[in-house]
């Protein structure tokens, strides 16, 4: 059984552009499209005694932003297998329980009642921190929407937390026909104080030598899987935060692993992808491993 790609809709223009990325993400991946709205207009409506026959001004407004975003995507594509439900629940938990059925969950970086200054909407936070499987903020500039960069990032963390990611942006450059850039970044606490070119012996050589292994190990096994895929393999110094977001503004997506602890509630986001949901210039999946 084919597991859906699910997008969050609230009508909102985030929305919207999440729902486009995601027509092509489908398209691409020849996989169903699940439009998921949560309301709790059900849950009201059924509490509250009414004497009318006619539908609450609740009900009709979430049924026409799933049926609007429906005619959206088959206007793109009118051979895509599309679904639709409003779901009487909080948005961050009707997505969390529609992401245990789903190949990715898609959101957008802001939605219909985040105020315009925030750079990410409690939402598309929340899931990223907590889903089961791969979610995507959409975000960015009209660029990497487009796709035009032809260039995947991987973030290259450490082994147990990337594996996952490592297989979501192998398939999903061959999908695209895109190079893949795979970045770990490194800091050295030590430097010399005289500022002289680094040896063999350098800490900062030493450094690198190892966040170069890291990245051979952690590509080998899908770099066989995927000959077609161009690999490019990039140690460089700095604080990965500030590195991934620097190139994410010549990239389409950054793919970034994130553990998951069975048993543990709440949050399970690192710093880094905390970063770059706010702050990334292109569209960020974060793929959950579970330890």
């Amino acid at each position: 059984m084919t597991l859906p790609l699910v997008v969050g809709v609230d009508g909102s223009d985030g929305s919207l552009v999440a729902v486009d990325w995601a027509v092509d993400l489908a398209t691409r991946g020849r996989l169903p499209l699940r439009l998921v709205h949560a309301s709790l207009w059900e849950r009201y409506e059924g509490a509250l005694p009414t004497l009318s026959r006619e539908r609450s001004s609740e009900r009709v407004l979430a049924e026409h932003i799933v049926a609007s975003a429906a005619e959206r995507v088959l206007r793109q594509n009118p051979d895509l297998s599309v679904s639709t439900q409003t779901v009487p629940a909080e948005a961050v938990s009707a997505l969390l329980d529609e992401g245990r059925n789903a190949t990715a969950l898609i959101t957008g970086s802001r939605g219909r009642g985040e105020l315009k200054g925030t750079l990410l909407g409690s939402v598309g936070l929340s899931v990223a921190a907590r889903a089961a499987c791969p979610v995507v903020v959409v975000r960015g500039d009209k660029a990497a929407l487009a796709g035009s960069h032809e260039r995947i990032v991987l973030g290259a963390g450490d082994l147990d937390t990337c594996r996952e990611a490592v297989a979501f942006a192998f398939r999903e450059a061959e999908a695209r026909g895109c190079e893949l850039d795979v970045v770990r970044a490194w800091r050295c606490p030590v430097r010399e104080a005289d500022g002289s070119t680094a040896s063999a012996e350098d800490p900062e050589h030493q450094h690198e030598k190892q966040a170069a292994a890291l990245i051979a190990d952690l590509v080998a096994d899908a770099s066989a899987a995927h000959p077609d895929v161009r690999v490019s393999r990039t140690a460089v110094e700095g604080a990965a935060r500030k590195v991934l977001v620097h190139r994410s503004a010549a990239a389409d997506l950054v793919v970034l692993g994130a553990r998951r602890r069975s048993g543990r509630v709440g949050f399970q986001l690192g710093r880094v992808s905390h970063t770059l949901l706010h702050h990334a210039d292109c569209p960020v999946a974060v793929v959950p491993n579970r330890a």
